[in-house]
C-alpha cells in the first residue's frame, strides 16, 4: 500500500475505499439472497427429486437394493428358523449383511444366475413330465 502524504491522497484513499466497501456489500447481499433461496426446503426437495429423475439408472438401482434386502432377510431367516441359539442368530444376521450387500452390488449377475436356474428347473420339470405321458 503506498503512503498518503497529503489530504488529497487521503480523501481519495477514503473514496476508493468507501467504493470497495459498496461494490462487497452488495456482493454480500447477493450472495446471501443466492443461498437464502438455494436453502429453502422446497427448493432442496425439488432438487433432489429432479437430481432422482434424472438418473438413468433409477429404476435399475432400486430394483437391486430391494431384491438384495428380501435375499439378505430371506437368508436369515432360512439360517435361523426361529431358533433361540444366540450363535446361529448371529450367524444368520452376517450372512444377511453379506447376502445384502452382494446381491445389491451385483444385481445383474443375481438375475442372470436365477434366470439359468429357472431355465434348468423348466427343463427338468418337462422331461420328468414328458416321461409319464404314454405314447400316442
Amino acid at each position: 500500500m503506498e503512503t498518503i502524504t497529503s489530504s488529497a491522497g487521503l480523501k481519495a484513499a477514503i473514496q476508493r475505499l468507501e467504493l470497495e466497501k459498496s461494490v462487497n456489500g452488495q456482493l454480500l447481499r447477493e450472495q446471501f439472497s443466492y443461498t437464502w433461496t438455494r436453502f429453502k426446503p422446497i427448493n432442496l426437495i425439488r432438487d433432489s427429486i429432479h437430481t432422482i429423475t434424472s438418473s438413468p439408472n433409477i429404476l435399475e438401482d432400486i430394483l437391486g437394493a430391494t431384491m438384495g434386502l428380501v435375499t439378505g432377510f430371506v437368508t436369515k431367516k432360512i439360517v435361523v428358523q426361529g431358533s433361540g441359539n444366540i450363535l446361529r442368530k448371529l450367524l444368520g444376521s452376517v450372512l444377511q449383511v453379506g447376502v445384502t450387500t452382494a446381491v445389491a452390488q451385483h444385481p445383474d449377475a443375481v438375475a442372470s444366475a436365477g434366470q439359468y436356474i429357472f431355465k434348468k428347473a423348466v427343463n427338468k420339470l418337462r422331461k420328468r413330465q414328458a416321461r409319464k405321458m404314454p405314447a400316442e
